[in-house]
């Protein structure tokens, strides 16, 4: 199924990663900056990452895991006491905008200016630049790649482009892309938000990881990549954390099963790759620089 895929550490048949988004209440204060002070049913749902993150921390101490947590870097200052408590478990950080910015919505001058005004304060926070990145809401841009490459990123992970990690070429170099799918988000399982337009019907936690199960059996099946994509105010409440942690023991069970931080997966496919023992997959960013003309079109009838 999968034609070329990849040499996983050890002999394993797939490679997982257990990847957590933590807004916190910026796409709030992004989308109603004059209304937020008002809306505090709303915030006090989103701020339930100050209950979530310790309690997904502590499952991950239980289960032996080191994961990547993607973080939008005004969260990490407005909450500096999670990001010490992340960190100090060993867990990896990787850029998510500066307050979950839509960079599909953003001029390329202020794409560049708010994903700088990111790094640096993550690196005042963390003392290291991030390797990693993930656009909010998958929204990658197509001057993101370019930039990327500029600023000496070694992977992202915003992308739907395949089933294993591969290359993205882009202006001035490369980097590792780490692929999911909306099937491995809690998003579409769970949210109901009124405010942002998001009013899905709940599923229940044994649904939610039968999708994600689903996935697994394949990636372990075929060699492939699975890396879930979760929220912390979404996933961790007690019932879906629970169903999680009885997911990943039958992960655990199955054996042969490479658990890896998102760096550390990026790693491996340079190492194999400069080694020779691997080709990867190749694309190149952005996929247009301009729409198509307009001749490619139906012409659109008059009206009236």
């Amino acid at each position: 199924m999968i034609e070329n895929p990849i040499p996983w550490p050890n002999g394993a048949k797939c490679a997982v990663a257990l990847t957590f988004d933590i807004d916190s209440e910026s796409p709030l204060h992004l989308e109603y900056r004059e209304r937020a002070p008002d809306l505090v049913a709303t915030t006090s749902w989103m701020r339930y990452d100050e209950i979530a993150i310790p309690r997904i921390l502590r499952l991950y101490r239980d289960l032996g895991l080191k994961q990547t947590f993607f973080y939008p870097a005004w969260c990490m200052k407005t909450y500096p006491h999670l990001v010490e408590k992340i960190l100090a478990d060993g867990h990896e950080i990787g850029h998510h905008g500066y307050i979950h910015e839509n960079y599909n919505q953003l001029p390329r001058e202020e794409q560049e200016i708010f994903f700088v005004r990111a790094l640096e304060t993550m690196q005042s926070i963390t003392g290291e630049r991030p390797k990693g990145f993930r656009a909010p809401v998958y929204n990658f841009s197509r001057y993101t790649a370019e930039m990327l490459v500029r600023h000496g990123f070694e992977y992202d992970a915003s992308l739907m482009t395949d089933d294993i990690p591969h290359i993205v070429d882009a202006a001035g170099g490369s980097f590792v892309e780490i692929p999911s799918h909306w099937s491995l988000d809690d998003w579409p399982q769970y949210v109901h938000a009124p405010d942002f337009g998001y009013q899905m019907t709940i599923r229940s936690p044994e649904e939610a990881c039968a999708v994600y199960m689903a996935d697994f059996e394949s990636a372990y099946r075929y060699g492939g990549l699975w890396v879930g994509v979760w929220h912390p105010w979404v996933s961790a409440r007690p019932a879906r954390l629970d169903a999680i942690a009885r997911m990943v023991e039958k992960m655990q069970n199955k054996g042969q099963v490479w658990f890896a931080r998102l760096d550390e997966i990026a790693a491996h496919l340079k190492k194999i790759t400069a080694e020779g023992g691997y080709t990867p997959r190749r694309i190149q960013l952005p996929y247009y620089e301009v729409g198509l003309p307009e001749s490619e079109f139906p012409r659109r009838p008059a009206i009236g």
